[in-house]
């Protein structure tokens, strides 16, 4: 599976698991993610290709980070 798959996979995820709270909110994320993973894989790279790669990596880190901490906050107001 290519990053850019797994990328698209794991946002729109997220995206339906919040499309009850907010998750018009959560468009602000796509462009944050995007710009935050292309100047950090573009500190590491000098390549086109291998920026995109890192950066397609790095976002679905930071996507799969965030939908973790959905999940810890979620569970918690459930327990509350």
């Amino acid at each position: 599976m290519t990053p850019l798959i797994m990328y698209t996979a794991a946002a729109n995820w997220l995206f339906l698991l919040a499309a009850g709270v907010g998750a018009g909110r959560l468009l602000y994320a796509v462009p944050l993610v995007t710009s935050v993973s292309l100047v950090y894989a573009a500190t590491r790279h000098e390549q086109m290709g291998p920026i995109l790669t890192h950066a397609f990596r790095f976002a679905l880190w930071i996507v799969v980070f965030m939908a973790i901490v959905l999940v810890v906050i979620q569970g918690l107001s459930w327990l509350a």
